[in-house]
């Protein structure tokens, strides 16, 4: 009876505070903000840098998109101003948040490989949770003081920097070391990896968590972003063609330069809505690493034709390469292919009964 009283004293006190101690709220919520923030600072200067970059120089306008690509100097901070909007936080605990990402972002270890010593960082990955906890942290103490002015970010700040220098040194490695795992080994099996990579990352920007988060994260690049991209790209124009005479021009815009995660409630009621375009991203995965060897890096490679993110991504590492093969291969694997395949998948589940008219509606 006592500890019945403890527990729903501390859950009065965390609501009182506004903590929720859920998996959604951390790993889905605050993800999805941290993919905004990512999108704000690191995507969009990455896009103004690619702009800057066709325009000659010593002109005024190179000089303005020049400007403009500095944006993803603010990553780590727009990372935490993101996730701390999330987790509903106090104005003091957020705008700390913001440095508190800066240096999460920041921090990191040195690895050796091949005898050469590298410095990592932690990252997006060493941002999030620096900020996840920080936030919290600072939550409880915000407006319990008089002196809250120097209270909340004092304690935001020092709880952040204390959780960067005991875990990013440890995040930097892991992801370093995964990062590297995904891109060598899709250098050595383009095939069997771009399957993979292709699918795996495919249902996770269909599922309610970030997949640019999870590519930022990991550093995933080269063929490896390719395959990610190419996968976003089967899910969002799959699921809009084959809801096509369920939710007409809405729905394609709203899949295709949207997100595919709208049918997540379709797919809870029937499952097999996912496997068409899980089918074509299977096989336009390794047609990218293989055979038009499409080349994607970080969050670009996590976001499909969501704003047309993806392919512009595409052809920011590859114009310099080959940007013929890059603007077809985005044609035929971004577009047509994945429009098509999930088309005939679809059909052939229909006739089945596997799919029915209505299962793929949307309320646009």
């Amino acid at each position: 009876m006592e500890n019945a009283k403890k527990q729903s004293k501390f859950r009065a006190f965390l609501d009182r505070k506004g903590i929720t101690l859920s998996p959604k709220v951390y790993f889905v919520d605050a993800m999805s903000a941290m993919a905004l923030g990512l999108f704000a600072s690191l995507l969009m200067g990455t896009i103004f840098g690619t702009i800057a970059d066709l325009i000659p120089e010593g002109n005024v306008v190179r000089e303005y998109f020049d400007l403009l690509s500095g944006a993803g100097g603010a990553v780590g901070a727009m990372i935490g101003v993101a996730i701390a909007y999330s987790l509903k936080a106090p104005p003091l605990v957020m705008f700390s948040a913001g440095v508190v990402g800066m240096f999460g972002n920041a921090l990191g270890t040195t690895v050796i490989f091949e005898g050469v010593e590298k410095s990592v960082s932690a990252g997006p990955l060493g941002a999030f949770v620096c900020v996840l906890v920080a936030v919290e942290v600072g939550k409880i103490v915000s407006k319990t003081t008089k002196v809250d002015i120097l209270v909340t970010p004092a304690t935001t700040l020092g709880v952040g920097g204390l959780v960067g220098m005991l875990l990013c040194p440890a995040c930097a490695y892991l992801m370093y070391w995964l990062g590297y795992f995904v891109n060598y080994a899709t250098e050595i099996q383009p095939f069997f990896m771009g399957i993979i990579i292709s699918v795996v990352v495919g249902i996770v920007l269909t599922l309610p968590i970030s997949s640019a988060a999870l590519c930022a994260m990991i550093g995933i690049t080269g063929l490896a972003g390719g395959a990610a991209t190419v996968g976003c790209c089967a899910q969002m124009v799959g699921f809009a063609a084959i809801s096509f005479r369920e939710n007409r021009w809405g729905g394609v815009v709203a899949q295709g330069l949207g997100t595919s995660m709208l049918q997540m409630g379709n797919i809870v009621k029937n499952p097999k809505i996912w496997i068409p375009p899980t089918l074509a991203a299977a096989i336009t995965g390794p047609l990218s690493t293989c055979l038009f060897k499409l080349e994607c890096t970080g969050v670009s490679a996590g976001m499909g034709t969501c704003g047309l993110v993806g392919p512009i991504g595409i052809i920011t590492d590859m114009k310099d390469e080959n940007l013929v093969a890059a603007l077809l291969g985005i044609l035929i694997l971004c577009i047509v292919l994945p429009a098509a395949l999930s088309l005939l998948f679809s059909e052939i589940m229909r006739k089945l009964g596997w799919i029915k008219d209505g299962d793929l509606s949307l309320d646009l």
